[in-house]
């Protein structure tokens, strides 16, 4: 509150602050005539800025923008009725475009003749400057093995072996990676996805990551961007699973760990050798697997080992101009045998389940080879793996969830292919417009889709939604920089804004961001649920179709629905500890929204096309 400080001479000015910093609650505890949604964590100067209205009856007048700090009127604009279908509950829609608004400050939008506003946000050149620090905040609170966040030691004994080419319950070192979500399983299904995005984030952005921690997150700068120490925690843990050049563990736990909340270091799941000790560590065999009725569907190992061997020829680069050669060869070496791996054994492994039907059932691996390939050859300049990346992206071609309407959990995962970014370089213009055009094809079909909501969003409302969203944002943004193309970017700031408060909801899906506004609090998480303590920057699953939030098993809302007046038959979101598929935050989300939410942190100054 330093703003009541600073206007103590005024009482009318201290009126004002005392009700603008109330007016949050207040927008909390309406129902209303109508509803004004914006993009709390703020908006850059010179881009498009376009805010939502809906409403059940009519309106029929301006909305004006107003200063947060004196409450002054700085402009008045007309609204323009949206003819895109609404999904139930509300008749009307309205956009507001208030891109001509500038000059940096704080704001929020109000009825010329109602009264009723929207949350504040900013205009200005910072207003993403430390957001990509949150999300790592967030990726340290998951980490196993050393926990930064609680400053304790878990799952030190992790694991022992099934399916591997020793016997069945031979110790195996997996410890280390991060927890997968409000769980404390291991998947090097995303653990491998997560740190080659983190990777590839910090060699598009190279200055634009913080020095806040050391390399086991503790506040102490140790003079490299902590982008790369969270990096660096999931390369240790990928070697680690590279037991030996022929073999690779994909997972450890199982859904045996969905017994009650606990803290990491007092686990009372039990696979067969007691509460809080060793926990299974399963092999990739590129064979179905599973202990009991659950089983998956297997093929091979090529999407694990292919953006595995990705991400550690990355590190191996990265570690190399940090003067790090040992671990720089140690990555190399590791790279080298994964990817020779996944050509022997193409196909894809899936994720295990124990006595639940729900896993990961990734069933693409082209994409993954090809960036792998392409890495490789950044490394190593041997023009087989370049021929060979090209080979692999013509397999994977669109390959996408962005193409269809729906698909199962994680079926096209990563969500976006990293793979063509990374070889987009080193190809022809010939090809380069080959893998620029595969990238098109996803968005544009996406863009049509957004056209049919007042919302603009392209995405489906499967399970972990939030996940496509942050994926979709992330390919425009490849997408612009591999052609120079913005024509859709105002496309790519609607989806950005959806994330960040622009929905139905009025939240944005980040915890803790912005840390004044309207957030997921009530968190499915054991750190939520045991200590009430939130960590900024985790993003949650998101919204989902009715139909497949009424199909799921286990479900129970605790407290009443404060977004109960908002929701509708369509699509719903809450903010509940009880509900898992919407408002638990996971590890490989939060980590694949590093490049959208650093690109921000440019005054990219491109203004909505008329």
């Amino acid at each position: 509150m330093n703003y009541l400080n600073e206007k103590k001479s005024s009482m009318k000015n201290l009126i004002v602050m005392m009700l603008t910093a109330l007016s949050p609650l207040l927008v909390l505890a309406q129902p209303s005539d109508f509803y004004i949604r914006v993009n709390q964590v703020g908006y850059l100067p010179g881009e498009t800025k376009v805010a939502v209205l809906f409403s059940k009856k009519p309106i029929k007048e301006k909305i004006e923008i107003v200063r947060l700090d004196d409450g002054s009127r700085i402009s008045s604009f007309n609204i323009i009725k949206s003819n895109a279908k609404g999904w139930g509950t509300f008749d009307y829609y309205y956009q507001l475009d208030f891109t001509s608004v500038q000059e940096e400050g704080k704001y929020f939008l109000r009825g010329q003749k109602s009264g009723i506003r929207s949350q504040s946000f900013p205009i200005s050149k910072s207003a993403y400057s430390f957001q990509p620090e949150y999300l790592l905040e967030f990726m340290r609170q998951q980490r196993c093995g050393y926990n930064p966040f609680f400053d304790m030691v878990c799952h030190q004994r992790d694991g022992r072996a099934f399916y591997g080419k020793m016997p069945d319950s031979t110790f195996v070192d997996a410890t280390g990676g991060w927890h997968d979500a409000g769980d404390q399983l291991k998947y090097l299904i995303t653990g491998s996805y997560a740190t080659g995005h983190m990777l590839m984030a910090y060699e598009i952005y190279p200055d634009r990551f913080e020095d806040l921690t050391n390399a086991l997150g503790q506040p102490i700068p140790n003079g490299i961007p902590d982008v790369l120490d969270e990096a660096k925690w999931g390369l240790n843990w990928i070697l680690k699973l590279h037991v030996s050049p022929d073999q690779l563990i994909h997972q450890v736990a199982d859904d045996r760990d969905h017994y009650g909340w606990k803290m990491p270091d007092q686990d009372n799941s039990d696979y067969g050798w007691g509460e809080n000790s060793y926990r299974v560590a399963y092999f990739a065999t590129g064979s179905p697997q599973g202990l009991r009725q659950y089983k998956s569907i297997a093929t091979g190992l090529a999407n694990l080992a292919g953006r595995s061997a990705a991400a550690l020829a990355q590190g191996s680069r990265i570690w190399e101009s940090l003067g790090d050669t040992v671990f720089a060869k140690q990555c190399a070496t590791a790279a080298k045998t994964l990817y020779q791996l996944g050509r022997e054994k193409e196909g894809f492994q899936q994720g295990n389940s124990y006595r639940a039907p729900y896993r990961y059932t990734e069933e693409t691996w082209a994409d993954d080879m090809e960036y792998g390939a392409a890495e490789l050859y950044k490394l190593t300049r041997d023009k087989r793996y370049l021929n060979e990346a090209k080979q692999y992206a013509i397999q994977a071609n669109t390959i996408s969830w962005m193409n269809l309407d729906s698909a199962a959990h994680y079926q096209y995962y990563p969500f976006i292919n990293l793979g063509h970014f990374a070889l987009f370089d080193l190809v022809d213009k010939p090809f380069q417009d080959t893998l620029a055009g595969y990238y098109k094809n996803g968005i544009e079909y996406t863009f049509k889709k957004s056209q049919k909501n007042p919302y603009g969003v392209g995405v489906p409302f499967i399970w972990c939604s939030n996940n496509l969203m942050t994926s979709l944002n992330t390919q425009i943004i490849l997408y612009e920089k591999m052609t120079g193309d913005k024509s859709y970017h105002d496309f790519l700031i609607d989806q950005r804004d959806w994330l960040l408060g622009r929905n139905p909801w009025g939240t944005s899906m980040f915890t803790g961001i912005p840390e004044t506004g309207e957030y997921p609090e009530d968190v499915h998480t054991g750190t939520w649920a045991l200590t009430k303590k939130m960590v900024p920057g985790g993003l949650v699953d998101g919204p989902i179709f009715s139909s497949i939030y009424n199909s799921l098993k286990g479900i129970t809302l605790y407290t009443p629905d404060e977004f109960e007046h908002l929701q509708n038959d369509y699509v719903v979101y809450h903010d509940d500890i009880g509900d898992y598929s919407t408002n638990e935050p996971t590890m490989d989300g939060t980590a694949g929204s590093i490049i959208m939410m650093v690109h921000w942190t440019l005054d990219l100054n491109v203004s909505r096309k008329k």
